[in-house]
């Protein structure tokens, strides 16, 4: 049915059982949507992002047909090991790029029904900002360090959760203000 649309773009559907995609997922160098059915896109979702560097890095957006109404969520689900630690007073150092990322995506959907370009903008912004602190600021939480650092990490190569929102607030001021 869409096979001439698809020849037009460039692009193809190709049917495969899920341990091939996996494999091919691991061999590739990306390039491709892979469509899953809920629970092996869950699996999957987890296993790619880890390969990228973190879940922590890792959102959910779905969108109606009619695209009014959308859902973002940060996927890696939640952190109650973190949280607890929190509780007890102890450091903890948890990266909230993806639950910011689920907020701006949610408010950049907002902006865009409502033709908000101020609030599509503070999103961007926001979303830019948690991308320097890490990039160029060099602010890590510890889920982004040990990609680094592995076996080798110490505590002087992550910054704790505050003190990440901290560097994406100075970040975020530094965007704003250009």
């Amino acid at each position: 049915d869409y096979k001439s649309e698809f020849e037009k773009k460039g692009i193809w559907y190709e049917h495969r059982l899920i341990d091939d995609m996996v494999a091919q997922a691991l061999k590739s160098e990306g390039g491709f949507l892979w469509a899953c059915k809920n629970y092996d896109g869950d699996v999957q979702s987890d296993i790619i992002a880890q390969g990228y560097g973190s879940l922590g890095l890792m959102t959910s957006v779905l969108l109606t047909p009619d695209g009014k109404t959308m859902e973002a969520e940060a996927a890696h689900g939640t952190v109650t090991r973190h949280y607890r630690e929190h509780q007890k007073g102890r450091e903890t150092s948890t990266n909230p790029i993806a639950s910011i990322f689920a907020w701006t995506r949610g408010l950049a959907h907002r902006a865009q029904l409502d033709n908000n370009n101020k609030l599509l903008k503070f999103s961007h912004n926001l979303e830019k900002a948690c991308i320097d602190t890490v990039d160029i600021e060099g602010k890590l939480t510890k889920d982004l360090a040990l990609t680094i650092h592995g076996k080798n990490l110490r505590r002087e190569h992550y910054v704790t959760t505050n003190e990440f929102l901290d560097g994406v607030a100075l970040t975020f001021k530094r965007i704003y203000n250009e």
